[in-house]
């Protein structure tokens, strides 16, 4: 019985302890509850397109990430599951720090990712306020941001940010 004591207060303690440190790193992004106040600019796509970053009447996760980064190869995959299943969110995926566009297609083909991905720039990884990868924010259908997050995540994590 003391084990399983010992067990679960050090349990306990590790979630306690990664709950503070994921509240210390989210500090330096974007505050949840306003609006997301960045100038509508076009960003290029990795299919040529263009589009802004922001929500446009449905539920948006603003996911930034770099194609060298081991734990966006890791989280990735949770996202684009969450994607698939659901009809009333949208995805974009912000490519920033990488070396060439075609560092960036490789990513997305490993991935098999079937949402936009947006060729970002400096100026955008400083107006969202962008300090590690992955990152990613949920815009309400009004532009708000609602969550906000920095690091791996789980699907169902993901999944629990977008409700």
């Amino acid at each position: 019985m003391a084990l399983l004591r010992n067990i679960f207060v050090q349990l306990i303690v590790f979630i306690v302890i990664f709950q503070l440190l994921s509240w210390f790193r989210e500090m330096s992004m974007l505050p949840t509850n306003e609006q997301l106040t960045t100038a509508p600019v076009q960003y290029s796509t990795l299919a040529g397109e263009t589009m802004t970053i922001e929500a446009q009447g449905k539920k948006t996760v603003v996911y930034f990430f770099a194609p060298w980064c081991k734990i966006c190869h890791a989280s990735i995959g949770n996202l684009q599951s969450i994607y698939q299943k659901s009809m009333d969110m949208e995805v974009i995926a912000v490519a920033l720090d990488y070396a060439s566009k075609r560092e960036v297609e490789e990513f997305t083909s490993k991935h098999m990712l079937t949402f936009p991905v947006v060729l970002g720039s400096e100026a955008l990884k400083k107006e969202f306020q962008i300090k590690g990868y992955p990152s990613y924010y949920v815009l309400g259908e009004d532009n708000e941001v609602e969550s906000r997050s920095m690091g791996y995540s789980s699907e169902i994590g993901l999944y629990l940010r977008t409700l």
